[in-house]
């Protein structure tokens, strides 16, 4: 497992990277659409602000989370919609403070708790340095769709080890969203890291194999591009079949990507 100071440093420099994104923008720009059906770009920074609270609270006053976890629905989709609500009704300058003041809070329980602690989180409790990789694919895929409606072309760097990492461990989420009993058999991942370095999970003599960029990884298992769209080469019929299911978060899969939506644009 990941050093827990490391994660929260690359958690606070990725959000630092959203914020330099959505500083500027003016009332016209928070309302543009992103590939997200529905969503504007105020609703991804509502959203993340929704989720960073919730990391925050669950870190800092577990009794406090769970008694909150405890009124939430079955509908994943209605807890998300009245999660972000009260931040889409703020004007953007307020959402853009708001959204500050809940990661930095979140970032600073996260690395209070000891890192053999477990902090209560929605499905299972999770150690703070995985619930902190969890944020980084939350800000990594939402501001994804945020710089896909700004057309900025983010610059990666091997902060994304820490969602890889993550990526590989919820393997199996793609198949419970959809209903399916993961393969007992583990997969061999080996990922080039944006600095060129080789990632490696999994057995060596594994049959079932997914290869490529780690950039593209990320991108498949945040549903934030189709995979008939990356460079990942899967090999073995299961591996094959898990490129088109894959995510790393719980709950619906939602309508992910459409192939060729961005065959020709940079990531």
């Amino acid at each position: 497992m990941a050093n827990l100071h490391d994660v929260i440093s690359d958690l606070n420099a990725d959000g630092d990277d959203v914020d330099r994104m959505v500083a500027g923008l003016d009332a016209e720009q928070w309302a543009l659409p992103t590939p997200a059906p529905g969503w504007t770009i105020r609703h991804q920074i509502a959203h993340l602000s929704a989720t960073f609270r919730l990391a925050g609270l669950a870190a800092s006053d577990p009794a406090a989370f769970k008694a909150l976890a405890a009124r939430l629905s079955d509908d994943f989709d209605d807890n998300v919609r009245r999660a972000m609500a009260e931040y889409l009704a703020d004007p953007p300058e307020t959402l853009f403070d708001r959204w500050r003041a809940a990661r930095v809070a979140a970032n600073k329980a996260l690395a209070a708790v000891p890192a053999d602690q477990m902090v209560p989180w929605l499905v299972n409790p999770l150690p703070p340095a995985v619930l902190a990789a969890a944020g980084m694919m939350e800000l990594f895929g939402h501001g994804q769709d945020i710089a896909d409606a700004l057309g900025i072309v983010r610059e990666r760097t091997d902060r994304i080890a820490h969602l890889v990492a993550f990526g590989v461990r919820t393997r199996d989420f793609g198949y419970h969203a959809h209903g399916l009993e993961p393969p007992a058999e583990e997969f061999r991942f080996e990922l080039t890291a944006p600095s060129g370095a080789l990632w490696t999970f999994g057995p060596v003599d594994a049959t079932e194999r997914v290869t490529g960029p780690a950039v593209d990884f990320c991108l498949l298992v945040t549903r934030r591009r189709h995979h008939g769209d990356l460079a990942l080469v899967a090999s073995g019929e299961q591996a094959q079949a898990w490129l088109s299911i894959a995510q790393a978060y719980r709950g619906p899969a939602g309508q992910g990507r459409t192939p060729g939506q961005f065959a020709t644009a940079a990531h």
